[in-house]
């Protein structure tokens, strides 16, 4: 991080230091320190009694010298738990309140700043985790995340936003990180531009969102960032935050409305300031050296003889354990980093044959399975706001299914939110599942609202409509059924679903009446 980043933030933490202090002693309610807490990227946990930490890292890129970070950190703190987010930052988890500020401090020094990482606030910028490296990608879009991460800063201090706003980069149609439906997304082109979408957002009323360029050059991204700010702050909410998200300036404004409004900006601050700017592009030069096995898990980059391991922690947990191993690992391997994917996993890109191997071998006790690599937010036993234990959920499904040993495929992977706030990205998963309680006979019982039929890639988005809501304890069983179901006629959820929708249909009928 710049060191005018740091001179202009690290005074921040001596008021940050006596709020946290406040609230401990009782002078401060959750809710009034939930709303200054979060700016700098920190909550307190459910209870009030530790917190978590979540750091900025544009891209998903988690290096080396931050992994030896990492590891320093919970050695020097005794943090056990890391969890991987769907916006590609990493959480630290059950913090006491002592160690908070001296490790904010020390990770903003350490170039992963918190600040602006909840709250109001521009988020972590999120770009395709294999930019760079895949296969027929359009272009590397992480250097224009980078920049966009270190650009949007400029506004943590400057501008008071209604609500936060997330931008993010996709390298090709694929559309990982959900670009089409963001605030701010921008999409590779094959002729080395960008496709811009804003307006879009998952949680409570989600909306895909609308294209307001369509061939914009890359050094001119600034230029739509600051118009999408500007938007924001001059139509955004600022008295229902309920309805304080760029998507319902979508929705107050309408499509045109909108796009006129966003042009009228775009326009002044084209004709009114440079922005221009030019990101080299690295080229990676690794040679080749030996030959990877064949496994689903390592994928061919585009550079001829390297590799990248795919890796998904379940529930997207991380021990400290683990965070040290992967260190050891990619240690002594050349221009080897971690890429930390939108759905909780991670690859360990640019190995070459053997190293591929290696990091194969390190990386057995991972998700095995299409199923396995299901994704949950970590849940009300640890989120102030949520509702549903997502992570419980998710590791008694992934029991039950182990138990009838399908065939990779037979089950989809399922998206589970513990809330409306989508933290697991619920609405675009073939399956998702959002906490909540159902009253029954014998009084009301943890459930899940079930979504199907979700889908991110672009040009055939689906936000999937929420359904009725199966008893927790059920969940794991509807799940069961249906891959017995799926499995009697040989084939995969996702050949399965297009001619037997209906006998879905009636599943769900019988775990919902």
């Amino acid at each position: 991080m710049p060191k005018d980043y740091l001179t202009e933030f690290l005074p921040d933490l001596k008021e940050f230091e006596e709020k946290t202090m406040k609230f401990h002693k009782g002078e401060l309610s959750i809710a009034e320190y939930k709303k200054f807490s979060g700016g700098f990227g920190s909550y307190a946990q459910r209870g009030g009694k530790k917190h978590m930490l979540r750091l900025r890292m544009a891209g998903g890129r988690l290096t080396r010298e931050r992994l030896s970070f990492l590891i320093q950190s919970c050695k020097k703190y005794q943090i056990t738990r890391l969890k991987l987010t769907t916006c590609q930052s990493l959480q630290l988890h059950n913090l006491d309140p002592s160690i908070l500020c001296p490790l904010m401090k020390e990770s903003w020094m350490a170039g992963m700043i918190s600040r602006g990482g909840g709250g109001d606030f521009p988020r972590n910028v999120m770009a395709t985790p294999l930019s760079g490296v895949q296969k027929n990608e359009y272009f590397d879009v992480i250097p224009y995340a980078e920049a966009a991460g270190e650009y949007l800063m400029n506004f943590i201090k400057s501008v008071k936003f209604p609500r936060k706003l997330k931008v993010c980069f996709s390298n090709s149609p694929e559309n990982e990180t959900h670009a089409t439906f963001r605030d701010l997304g921008f999409i590779a082109n094959p002729d080395h531009t960008f496709s811009v979408y804003a307006a879009g957002g998952l949680g409570i009323k989600p909306s895909l969102g609308i294209c307001i360029a369509q061939n914009a050059a890359p050094e001119n991204i600034f230029y739509y960032i600051k118009a999408m700010v500007y938007t924001f702050v001059t139509y955004g909410n600022y008295e229902n935050r309920a309805k304080a998200r760029t998507r319902f300036l979508l929705e107050a404004l309408g499509p045109e409305g909108f796009l006129s409004a966003y042009n009228e900006k775009l326009k002044e601050i084209f004709t009114s300031e440079n922005l221009t700017f030019q990101t080299p592009i690295a080229a990676i030069t690794k040679k080749a050296h030996g030959q990877a096995p064949r496994n689903k898990r390592i994928l061919p980059q585009k550079q001829e003889g390297l590799y990248s391991v795919f890796y998904q922690p379940v529930g997207g947990n991380l021990t400290f354990q683990k965070v040290e191993e992967l260190y050891q690992l990619i240690k002594p391997m050349e221009n080897v980093e971690i890429r930390l994917t939108p759905e909780e996993g991670l690859y360990i890109i640019n190995c070459n044959g053997e190293e591929a191997k290696t990091a194969l071998d390190a990386t057995k006790d991972g998700a095995d399975s299409l199923f396995e690599t299901s994704v949950a937010c970590i849940g009300a036993k640890i989120c102030q706001v949520g509702i549903g234990d997502s992570q419980t959920l998710l590791a008694n499904c992934l029991a039950a299914v182990r138990r009838e040993n399908f065939a990779d495929g037979v089950l989809p992977k399922i998206h589970i939110s513990g809330c409306p706030s989508s933290c697991g990205s619920h609405q675009i998963g073939a399956i998702g599942f959002r906490g909540g309680i159902r009253q029954t006979p014998e009084g009301p019982k943890p459930a899940f609202a079930i979504f199907e039929g979700g889908c991110p890639y672009r040009g055939k988005e689906v936000l999937a409509e929420m359904g009725k809501s199966i008893i927790a304890d059920d969940i794991p069983k509807f799940l069961v059924e249906l891959g017995k179901m799926i499995s009697a006629q040989n084939m995969t959820y996702e050949t399965w679903i297009t001619d037997n929708h209906n006998r879905l249909e009636k599943l769900i009928e019988k775990y919902t009446d």
